[in-house]
């Protein structure tokens, strides 16, 4: 089973950008389907983004839409979430996700998704 470790995550200011990095061992990125989650404080676990492993298709939550980019870094094993305009709302832990047989959609959901990372905290304040 693959393991995932994200990086990335910190304190910035309200209008910042943060680049999350979900980097594997244990098995092949470009194999899987690959989501990002965030959890705040009391709050569910909630579906930000997805790249699929087929045909490198992406999904958004609209919450993010025109302010975030997911990629792949294969030389790298690793997948990059890039989050601009970052808003105090975006406060939570960032959390990496992958299924190597999931094709992710508009309804992506945690109990599609088989391996998890722990998390990396994500503080937007001024």
């Amino acid at each position: 089973q693959v393991q995932l470790v994200e990086s990335g995550g910190g304190s910035v200011q309200p209008g910042g950008s943060l680049r999350l990095s979900c980097a594997a061992s244990g098995s092949t990125l470009a194999a899987h389907a690959i989501g990002w989650f965030r959890q705040a404080p009391g709050k569910e676990r909630e579906g930000v983004s997805c790249i699929n492993r087929s045909d490198g298709s992406t999904y958004y939550a609209d919450f993010v839409k025109g302010r975030a980019a997911i990629s792949r870094d294969n030389t790298k094993n690793t997948v990059h979430f890039q989050l601009n305009s970052l808003k105090p709302e975006d406060t939570a832990v960032y959390i990496c996700a992958a299924d190597a047989e999931l094709y992710c959609e508009e309804q992506m959901s945690p109990g599609d998704f088989r391996s998890w990372g722990q998390g990396i905290q994500v503080t937007v304040s001024s």
